[in-house]
């Protein structure tokens, strides 16, 4: 008896602290709330607000429909009537396949992610990814359908985005035609795109704008939708991962009713040397709610050498990264910064022009960069004349010394030391003949009887 007369307390309490709320503080919102918490029906819920006349009952279904998306409990939850759905058995040979777009990349029905620092190149680089998918022709060496693209650019003026499409577009010698109707682009400064806000401490999806977002890419047949940058389309804390999860869970709703890919444009955390997909900013539901994440890093100093290019911060890389895992940097895929010139410097286009060829503004556009392939052209018989030339003499290991094993390596191949690719060829064959047993490192004293490490050739077994 005593615990019937403390719930009937209990409920009598609560009814007269809600009708307060609705009475003293017209707070009918929180108390909806608390009623879909305590698994109330929509009808229950109706009945109760309509008895205090404060509200149409269209208003109130609209209060309730509101604060069920913001909880995310649905009436189906309330009345207990969440069922299981049985496993539908299929043969295997009838499950469609994984609709990849773009490389490995871009799914169909799937959210992508690429995590790159600020001032790389990652825009221009998803910039040639889209004209290439657009045209339906390989500029990054990736082949694709021609797509229909929907490029959301949140950060910079409709201008830049022109510069940077009209550069690709003039390195690659694109026309209007290659785009046709398929490439469609909107900027967040004209027309914001904010699908989650914070209201209070609650997280609150905005539906009407994924309704609309999903509604348009149906009547397009978007293929692919790009947010540069996913910071850009919300308004919660990114180091929330409750928060973030909704939000990523809501771009993959847009893929999947959408049917589309997703890819998401991120920044990474600041001070970040190499970047792996746990330097993403904010919370890690971003990249775990992610099918296929990828990151982008740029060439270090030692990376040049190996390969003997200069201005090593044109070029950088790009790796799928969702297992975390750092690949070799001849394993990845490599990109170049090339600079296109506009031409659009309006003082060309004065009759008479007393200036001569002025330059337009120059524009950074992503080309498809190969890893040089060192060993190429190197044979069997070239070893065996750089190995004649080692065993004529003493040649140190050390790359200072004037004796540098090197220097008789470069000398019999015809090779520059001054040129960077050269050198760097001289070097990746030191490194592979050592690896191979064909060279070793020996230590004995020097001319000055100090002890010196050399390079010499195998004895033959």
């Amino acid at each position: 008896m005593n615990e019937i007369a403390d719930a009937e307390e209990k409920f009598l309490a609560q009814l007269k602290r809600r009708t307060s709320l609705i009475v003293q503080s017209n707070n009918m919102a929180q108390v909806i709330e608390e009623l879909i918490k305590d698994h109330e029906t929509d009808h229950d819920i109706q009945s109760f607000c309509a008895a205090f006349r404060r509200h149409t009952p269209a208003e109130i279904r609209k209060m309730i429909a509101d604060a069920r998306t913001t909880l995310a409990i649905s009436e189906y939850m309330s009345r207990g009537q969440m069922r299981a759905t049985p496993y539908r058995w299929t043969p295997p040979e009838q499950i469609p396949m994984r609709e990849f777009l773009y490389g490995k990349h871009l799914i169909r029905e799937y959210v992508s992610a690429t995590i790159a620092p600020g001032g790389l190149g990652k825009s221009s680089l998803i910039i040639s990814e889209m004209l290439s998918t657009v045209s339906g022709r390989a500029l990054l060496g990736i082949s694709s359908e021609q797509l229909r693209v929907w490029y959301f650019n949140l950060e910079d003026p409709a201008t830049e985005t022109t510069r940077r499409i009209q550069a690709t577009a003039k390195y690659f010698k694109l026309t209007e035609n290659d785009i046709g109707d398929r490439l469609f682009i909107d900027h967040g400064r004209e027309r914001p795109l904010v699908i989650a806000k914070t209201e209070g401490r609650d997280t609150v999806i905005c539906a009407p704008v994924v309704d609309a977002l999903i509604a348009e890419i149906k009547a397009r047949s978007i293929d692919v939708v790009i947010v540069d940058p996913f910071i850009s389309s919300h308004k919660v804390p990114e180091n929330d991962n409750n928060a973030i999860d909704m939000v990523v869970k809501e771009w993959g709703k847009v893929a999947d009713q959408g049917n589309c890919a997703v890819e998401l444009v991120h920044h990474v955390r600041k001070g970040e040397q190499e970047v792996t997909v746990q330097s993403a900013r904010g919370g890690v539901a971003m990249t775990d709610g992610c099918r296929s994440v990828r990151v982008l890093n740029r060439m270090t100093e030692a990376e040049a050498k190996k390969a003997g290019v200069d201005q090593h911060r044109s070029y950088f890389s790009a790796y799928a990264d969702k297992a975390n895992l750092t690949k070799p940097a001849d394993k990845r895929d490599w990109f170049k910064l090339v600079s296109v010139d506009l031409d659009n410097n309006p003082l060309n286009r004065l009759s008479g022009n007393p200036f001569g060829d002025l330059k337009g503004d120059d524009i950074g556009v992503v080309t498809r960069w190969e890893w040089p392939d060192l060993l190429a052209g190197v044979t069997g018989s070239d070893f065996e004349r750089c190995a004649q030339a080692i065993k004529a003499s003493q040649w140190r290991a050390d790359q200072r010394a004037n004796s540098w094993v090197g220097i008789a390596i470069a000398k019999t191949l015809d090779l520059s030391l001054a040129d960077k690719k050269d050198r760097a060829k001289v070097l990746a064959l030191i490194k592979t003949w050592r690896e191979t047993g064909a060279l070793i490192e020996v230590e004995k004293q020097a001319e000055n009887r100090q002890t010196k490490k050399f390079i010499e050739v195998a004895d033959d077994d």
